[in-house]
């Protein structure tokens, strides 16, 4: 039995570059922006321009769901320390993650935040801050 292949039938994949598993602050960054999105804007929500990400679909169940998700966050906090980040700024990351972690295990109201504060899109921003500064090689050029 032969089968025929129609190319032009098959919707082509979309490419997704693989994160390197490097210790440089560049593969640290590349992981880091990846888990981020996945974390806060790895879906659309139809009929609007919100996106959400695992971190408010995931928060949705019930203790688990917040303590899977602070465990991400926290592993940003992780990554940001071995990046050399002051204990000041991976305190106030850490407190980003409590705090989402704390909101999130109030019923209704923590959901509710979960949309609107997004601890690991702050953390991010605290560590392309540190990165601009002390490695700026590891700037990512968007055109």
């Amino acid at each position: 039995m032969t089968q025929t292949r129609q190319s032009s039938a098959r919707p082509e994949r979309m490419k997704m570059d693989i994160p390197s598993l490097g210790n440089d602050p560049a593969s640290v960054r590349q992981r880091l922006e990846i888990m981020e999105q996945l974390l806060e804007n790895a879906f659309a929500i139809p009929g609007t321009t919100r996106r959400v990400g695992l971190d408010a679909i995931v928060g949705l169940i019930p203790v688990a769901g917040d303590l899977i998700t602070a465990a991400m966050g926290a592993w940003i906090v992780w990554e940001a320390r071995n990046l050399g980040l002051p204990k000041w700024k991976l305190l106030r990351m850490a407190g980003n993650v409590g705090f989402d972690l704390a909101i999130g295990a109030v019923p209704v109201i923590g959901d509710a935040a979960d949309f609107l504060f997004r601890s690991n899109t702050r953390n991010m921003k605290i560590v392309r801050k540190h990165l601009d500064r002390h490695h700026p090689e590891t700037g990512i050029i968007e055109g």
